[in-house]
Protein backbone atom coordinates (compact mmCIF):
# COMPACT_ATOMS: atom_id res chain seq x y z
CA UNK A 1 0.00 0.00 0.00
CA UNK A 2 2.80 2.62 0.95
CA UNK A 3 5.13 1.47 -1.82
CA UNK A 4 4.24 4.54 -3.34
CA UNK A 5 6.35 6.46 -0.87
CA UNK A 6 9.57 4.82 -2.70
CA UNK A 7 7.92 4.26 -6.57
CA UNK A 8 7.08 7.91 -6.76
CA UNK A 9 10.21 9.73 -5.85
CA UNK A 10 12.00 7.67 -7.84
CA UNK A 11 10.45 8.26 -11.13
CA UNK A 12 9.80 12.38 -10.38
CA UNK A 13 14.11 11.99 -9.97
CA UNK A 14 14.16 9.74 -12.96
CA UNK A 15 11.96 12.37 -14.98
CA UNK A 16 14.06 15.30 -14.20
CA UNK A 17 17.18 13.92 -14.68
CA UNK A 18 16.41 12.16 -18.04
CA UNK A 19 15.77 15.67 -19.23
CA UNK A 20 18.38 17.35 -18.12
CA UNK A 21 20.69 14.76 -19.47
CA UNK A 22 19.17 14.38 -22.76
CA UNK A 23 19.04 10.54 -22.09
CA UNK A 24 16.87 8.09 -20.16
CA UNK A 25 19.17 5.05 -18.88
CA UNK A 26 16.74 1.97 -18.09
CA UNK A 27 18.77 -0.03 -16.38
CA UNK A 28 20.02 2.50 -13.85
CA UNK A 29 16.20 3.04 -13.27
CA UNK A 30 15.41 -0.05 -12.53
CA UNK A 31 18.20 -1.08 -10.10
CA UNK A 32 17.01 2.36 -8.24
CA UNK A 33 13.94 1.69 -7.93
CA UNK A 34 14.48 -2.46 -7.02
CA UNK A 35 16.59 -1.08 -4.61
CA UNK A 36 14.45 1.53 -3.17
CA UNK A 37 11.77 -0.78 -2.71
CA UNK A 38 13.74 -3.35 -0.51
CA UNK A 39 15.33 -0.94 1.82
CA UNK A 40 11.47 0.56 2.12
CA UNK A 41 10.20 -2.82 3.06
CA UNK A 42 13.39 -3.33 5.05
CA UNK A 43 12.40 -0.15 7.19
CA UNK A 44 8.64 -1.49 7.77
CA UNK A 45 9.63 -4.74 8.39
CA UNK A 46 11.98 -3.40 11.51
CA UNK A 47 9.76 -1.55 12.51
CA UNK A 48 6.95 -3.76 12.92
CA UNK A 49 9.93 -6.05 14.66
CA UNK A 50 11.05 -2.99 17.05
CA UNK A 51 7.29 -2.10 17.92
CA UNK A 52 6.36 -5.79 19.02
CA UNK A 53 9.53 -5.99 21.34
CA UNK A 54 8.25 -2.54 23.08
CA UNK A 55 4.94 -3.53 23.32
CA UNK A 56 3.50 -0.72 20.80
CA UNK A 57 1.76 -2.71 18.59
CA UNK A 58 0.10 -5.55 20.99
CA UNK A 59 -1.42 -2.48 22.91
CA UNK A 60 -2.45 -1.07 20.06
CA UNK A 61 -6.51 -0.99 20.19
CA UNK A 62 -7.17 1.87 18.48
CA UNK A 63 -5.19 1.57 14.82
CA UNK A 64 -7.12 1.53 11.76
CA UNK A 65 -6.31 -1.41 9.70
CA UNK A 66 -4.80 -1.16 7.36
CA UNK A 67 -3.37 1.87 7.37
CA UNK A 68 -1.55 2.22 11.19
CA UNK A 69 -0.64 0.00 13.99
CA UNK A 70 1.99 -1.98 11.67
CA UNK A 71 1.23 -5.28 9.20
CA UNK A 72 -0.02 -7.41 12.36
CA UNK A 73 2.12 -10.14 11.19
CA UNK A 74 3.42 -10.87 14.51
CA UNK A 75 0.74 -10.12 16.64
CA UNK A 76 -1.64 -12.31 13.95
CA UNK A 77 0.99 -15.18 14.14
CA UNK A 78 1.81 -14.88 10.75
CA UNK A 79 5.32 -15.05 11.20
CA UNK A 80 7.69 -14.45 14.77
CA UNK A 81 9.80 -11.75 15.71
CA UNK A 82 12.99 -13.38 14.76
CA UNK A 83 11.61 -14.39 11.39
CA UNK A 84 10.70 -11.26 10.35
CA UNK A 85 13.82 -9.74 11.98
CA UNK A 86 15.70 -12.29 9.43
CA UNK A 87 13.25 -11.16 6.30
CA UNK A 88 14.01 -7.55 7.32
CA UNK A 89 17.78 -8.37 6.95
CA UNK A 90 17.24 -10.65 3.45
CA UNK A 91 15.21 -7.45 2.36
CA UNK A 92 18.40 -4.77 3.23
CA UNK A 93 20.70 -7.29 1.87
CA UNK A 94 18.96 -7.30 -1.06
CA UNK A 95 18.66 -3.24 -1.10
CA UNK A 96 22.52 -3.51 -0.71
CA UNK A 97 23.43 -5.40 -3.72
CA UNK A 98 21.61 -3.62 -5.68
CA UNK A 99 23.11 -0.11 -4.57
CA UNK A 100 26.07 -2.09 -5.02
CA UNK A 101 25.75 -2.58 -8.75
CA UNK A 102 24.32 1.03 -9.15
CA UNK A 103 27.83 2.38 -7.31
CA UNK A 104 29.61 -0.30 -9.60
CA UNK A 105 27.81 1.36 -12.53
CA UNK A 106 27.48 5.44 -11.85
CA UNK A 107 29.98 5.92 -9.18
CA UNK A 108 30.93 6.84 -5.67
CA UNK A 109 28.02 9.72 -5.43
CA UNK A 110 25.69 6.63 -5.32
CA UNK A 111 27.31 5.05 -2.37
CA UNK A 112 26.85 8.41 -0.37
CA UNK A 113 23.32 8.83 -1.33
CA UNK A 114 22.72 5.19 -0.23
CA UNK A 115 24.55 5.04 2.61
CA UNK A 116 22.55 7.90 4.41
CA UNK A 117 19.08 6.87 3.13
CA UNK A 118 19.91 3.83 4.91
CA UNK A 119 20.89 5.15 7.64
CA UNK A 120 17.67 6.78 8.11
CA UNK A 121 15.69 3.82 7.90
CA UNK A 122 17.35 1.75 9.94
CA UNK A 123 17.63 4.92 13.10
CA UNK A 124 13.90 5.83 12.10
CA UNK A 125 13.22 2.37 14.10
CA UNK A 126 16.23 0.72 15.81
CA UNK A 127 17.65 1.67 19.04
CA UNK A 128 19.51 3.18 20.69
CA UNK A 129 18.82 6.30 18.78
CA UNK A 130 15.21 5.70 17.48
CA UNK A 131 14.48 8.68 15.54
CA UNK A 132 10.58 8.18 15.58
CA UNK A 133 10.35 7.85 19.52
CA UNK A 134 12.20 11.18 19.17
CA UNK A 135 10.13 13.07 17.87
CA UNK A 136 12.66 12.93 14.55
CA UNK A 137 10.85 10.27 12.19
CA UNK A 138 8.48 12.71 10.35
CA UNK A 139 11.73 14.62 9.62
CA UNK A 140 13.71 11.32 9.08
CA UNK A 141 10.74 10.03 6.63
CA UNK A 142 10.70 13.56 4.95
CA UNK A 143 13.89 13.03 3.67
CA UNK A 144 14.43 9.60 2.84
CA UNK A 145 11.57 9.70 1.08
CA UNK A 146 11.31 12.69 -0.62
CA UNK A 147 14.72 14.73 -0.77
CA UNK A 148 17.32 11.43 -1.56
CA UNK A 149 15.56 9.19 -3.91
CA UNK A 150 14.62 12.19 -5.74
CA UNK A 151 17.90 13.91 -5.83
CA UNK A 152 19.43 10.70 -6.21
CA UNK A 153 17.64 9.13 -9.02
CA UNK A 154 17.81 12.47 -11.35
CA UNK A 155 21.94 12.18 -10.72
CA UNK A 156 21.60 8.54 -12.14
CA UNK A 157 20.32 9.74 -15.13
CA UNK A 158 22.05 13.37 -15.83
CA UNK A 159 25.70 12.40 -14.02
CA UNK A 160 25.15 15.32 -12.61
CA UNK A 161 23.27 17.79 -9.43
CA UNK A 162 19.94 18.90 -11.09
CA UNK A 163 18.66 21.34 -9.56
CA UNK A 164 15.14 21.22 -10.50
CA UNK A 165 14.85 17.63 -9.06
CA UNK A 166 16.07 19.26 -5.65
CA UNK A 167 13.28 21.51 -5.77
CA UNK A 168 10.18 18.59 -6.76
CA UNK A 169 11.78 16.85 -4.07
CA UNK A 170 10.81 19.53 -1.30
CA UNK A 171 6.73 19.23 -1.86
CA UNK A 172 7.48 15.08 -2.00
CA UNK A 173 8.88 15.28 1.38
CA UNK A 174 6.43 17.76 2.91
CA UNK A 175 3.56 15.51 1.44
CA UNK A 176 5.39 12.25 3.06
CA UNK A 177 5.94 13.41 6.31
CA UNK A 178 2.05 14.22 6.20
CA UNK A 179 1.34 11.04 5.35
CA UNK A 180 3.14 9.86 8.70
CA UNK A 181 1.59 12.31 10.77
CA UNK A 182 -1.63 11.71 10.24
CA UNK A 183 -0.93 7.89 10.48
CA UNK A 184 0.23 8.66 14.00
CA UNK A 185 -2.94 10.20 15.48
CA UNK A 186 -4.73 6.93 15.83
CA UNK A 187 -1.74 5.53 17.40
CA UNK A 188 -0.48 8.20 19.71
CA UNK A 189 -1.87 6.52 22.95
CA UNK A 190 -0.05 2.94 22.06
CA UNK A 191 3.02 5.25 21.27
CA UNK A 192 2.89 7.00 24.66
CA UNK A 193 2.92 4.18 26.39
CA UNK A 194 5.50 2.74 24.99
CA UNK A 195 7.41 5.75 25.09
CA UNK A 196 7.70 5.73 21.51
CA UNK A 197 7.10 9.86 21.74
CA UNK A 198 6.18 10.54 18.01
CA UNK A 199 5.16 14.35 17.72
CA UNK A 200 1.49 13.24 17.71
CA UNK A 201 2.09 11.96 21.26
CA UNK A 202 4.34 15.02 22.16
CA UNK A 203 2.03 18.11 20.52
CA UNK A 204 -1.06 16.62 21.08
CA UNK A 205 -4.47 16.71 18.96
CA UNK A 206 -4.28 20.28 18.54
CA UNK A 207 -0.97 20.83 18.00
CA UNK A 208 -0.46 17.71 15.69
CA UNK A 209 -3.82 19.67 13.43
CA UNK A 210 -1.36 22.68 13.36
CA UNK A 211 1.62 20.60 12.15
CA UNK A 212 -0.62 18.93 9.85
CA UNK A 213 -1.60 21.79 8.15
CA UNK A 214 1.83 23.79 7.90
CA UNK A 215 3.18 20.76 6.50
CA UNK A 216 1.22 20.59 3.80
CA UNK A 217 0.99 24.20 3.14
CA UNK A 218 5.04 24.18 3.14
CA UNK A 219 4.48 21.63 -0.01
CA UNK A 220 2.82 24.50 -2.13
CA UNK A 221 4.99 27.38 -0.43
CA UNK A 222 8.03 25.25 -1.99
CA UNK A 223 6.41 24.95 -5.35
CA UNK A 224 5.78 28.86 -5.43
CA UNK A 225 9.00 29.49 -4.93
CA UNK A 226 9.91 27.94 -7.77
CA UNK A 227 7.26 29.83 -9.46
CA UNK A 228 9.05 32.89 -8.00
CA UNK A 229 12.44 31.57 -9.04
CA UNK A 230 11.47 31.28 -12.84
CA UNK A 231 12.07 27.96 -12.62
CA UNK A 232 8.33 26.51 -13.05
CA UNK A 233 5.69 27.90 -14.20
CA UNK A 234 2.51 29.66 -12.81
CA UNK A 235 0.28 26.93 -13.75
CA UNK A 236 2.36 24.75 -11.81
CA UNK A 237 0.41 25.51 -8.63
CA UNK A 238 -2.83 24.69 -9.41
CA UNK A 239 -2.78 21.33 -8.68
CA UNK A 240 -0.90 21.94 -5.02
CA UNK A 241 -3.11 24.71 -4.36
CA UNK A 242 -6.00 22.75 -4.60
CA UNK A 243 -4.07 19.81 -3.00
CA UNK A 244 -4.48 22.51 -0.27
CA UNK A 245 -7.96 22.03 0.36
CA UNK A 246 -8.44 18.59 0.50
CA UNK A 247 -5.47 19.18 2.91
CA UNK A 248 -8.06 21.39 4.96
CA UNK A 249 -10.44 18.77 5.16
CA UNK A 250 -7.98 16.56 6.40
CA UNK A 251 -6.24 18.97 9.66
CA UNK A 252 -10.13 18.72 10.81
CA UNK A 253 -10.57 15.07 10.10
CA UNK A 254 -7.65 14.31 12.48
CA UNK A 255 -9.44 15.38 15.75
CA UNK A 256 -12.60 14.00 15.07
CA UNK A 257 -14.11 10.35 14.96
CA UNK A 258 -12.60 7.20 14.52
CA UNK A 259 -14.18 7.37 10.64
CA UNK A 260 -13.26 11.16 10.09
CA UNK A 261 -9.75 10.05 11.25
CA UNK A 262 -9.87 7.25 8.83
CA UNK A 263 -10.84 9.79 6.12
CA UNK A 264 -7.93 12.41 6.64
CA UNK A 265 -5.90 9.11 6.08
CA UNK A 266 -7.45 8.52 2.80
CA UNK A 267 -7.48 11.65 1.48
CA UNK A 268 -3.82 12.02 3.05
CA UNK A 269 -2.37 9.39 0.97
CA UNK A 270 -4.40 10.89 -2.23
CA UNK A 271 -2.48 14.19 -1.78
CA UNK A 272 0.63 12.86 -2.12
CA UNK A 273 0.06 10.33 -4.77
CA UNK A 274 -1.87 13.20 -6.92
CA UNK A 275 0.60 15.21 -5.60
CA UNK A 276 3.58 13.11 -6.86
CA UNK A 277 2.25 12.47 -10.33
CA UNK A 278 1.50 16.40 -10.58
CA UNK A 279 5.59 16.44 -9.79
CA UNK A 280 6.23 13.76 -12.26
CA UNK A 281 4.47 16.47 -14.74
CA UNK A 282 6.65 19.25 -13.89
CA UNK A 283 9.43 17.44 -14.56
CA UNK A 284 8.89 16.26 -17.81
CA UNK A 285 7.46 19.86 -18.94
CA UNK A 286 9.93 22.07 -17.12
CA UNK A 287 13.10 20.10 -17.05
CA UNK A 288 15.66 19.90 -19.64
Amino acid sequence: MFFTASVLPVAIGTVAGARHGGAFDGGAFALALAATVCVHAAVNVYNDVCDSRSGCDQANLDRIHPFTGGSRFIQNGVLGEDEMARLAHALLGAGVLLGIALVALKGPMVLALGAIGVGLGLLYSLPPVHLAGRGLGEIAVGIGFGVLPVVGAAWLQAGSHVPLAALLSLPLGCWIAAVLIANEVPDAAADEGADKRTLAVRLGPRGTRVLYAGVQAAAAASLAGGVSLDVLPVWSLVVPVALLGLAGIAAKDLSGSRLDLTRAIKLTLAIHLAGGLWLCLLAAVAGG
